[in-house]
């Protein structure tokens, strides 16, 4: 029995196979049916302008010096102690109110230290910081 000739199997295939093309055309022509009309029907928002300046001014600092004979030093202006309470009175009504950082020589008595933290409070400031010199590695 002859299953067939040689000829027969080596044929040459004429005729390009079309099943690929027409799968990945149809993926496009979904992709496509869905895509278009997400793009051409958007709901029309008239959108508010942004400016670059900041909203919330950053607040002013106000450095408070108290050197080793117990003196005030504003800003390093030196100042006596009803001119302070007066100063802090005038930033403590400032919008936004300046954050104040006190800094006390290490030979000064805390009296005067906590002097000057009692009339700030007094005067209504709420933010106060201490400033210190790091420690130096021995």
């Amino acid at each position: 029995m002859a299953f067939g000739t040689q000829d027969e199997t080596d044929e040459v295939m004429n005729e390009i196979n079309m099943t690929p093309l027409v799968d990945v055309m149809l993926v496009l022509l979904i992709i496509f049916i869905i895509t278009v009309p997400v793009m051409k029907h958007s709901v029309n928002i008239d959108l508010p302008r942004a400016t670059n300046q900041p909203q919330d001014p950053k607040p002013q600092t106000i450095r408070l010096s108290v050197d080793a004979t117990g003196a005030y030093w504003w800003n390093e202006g030196k100042v006596s102690d009803e001119e302070l309470a007066r100063l802090l009175r005038a930033e403590a009504a400032r919008d936004p109110q300046p954050d104040l950082h006190i800094r006390g020589d290490k030979e000064v008595r805390y009296e005067r230290v906590a002097q000057a933290m009692a009339a700030a409070q007094q005067a209504g400031l709420r933010k106060i910081g201490f400033i210190t010199e790091p420690k130096a590695a021995q």
